[in-house]
């Protein structure tokens, strides 16, 4: 299999195993993650339906409940920055406009995240 890469990736040490298989193992692991907590999200939902605003403060207030709640929220978005990634650096041709589209996706993703977050953390800690 060497012979067929190039001189020059042979002395830079590139190859199929550098940073994509971090990258592949990264999405793997959040998709696996998201299933129980998104099977738990739903059903909490589901549940909680009729129910009133305060209720629903209530309930997301729980230290349990919002740890839950974070680990969603900020694996949801990193999964799915992974997933956009992927799409841009397939199907985005020119250099400055796949540069930046990832750091316009990767910026949204954090605003998104963190505004989720905070939302999050202001229900645990109002009340």
């Amino acid at each position: 299999m060497k012979a067929m890469r190039t001189p020059a990736s042979r002395v830079r040490g590139l190859g199929s195993a550098k940073t994509g298989t971090q990258h592949w193992w990264s999405q793997r692991l959040t998709a696996l993650a998201m299933i129980p907590l998104a099977l738990w999200f739903v059903a909490s939902v589901v549940t909680m339906a009729g129910a009133d605003h305060a209720a629903f403060r209530a309930w997301a207030g729980s230290p349990v409940v919002a740890g839950l709640l974070l680990l969603l929220i900020v694996t949801t978005f990193y999964h799915g920055y992974l997933g956009l990634q992927v799409v841009v650096e397939d199907y985005v041709h020119h250099e400055v406009w796949k540069l930046g589209t990832l750091l316009l996706l990767k910026a949204a993703s954090i605003v998104f995240a963190l505004t989720g977050v905070l939302a999050v953390l202001s229900m645990l800690f109002s009340g």
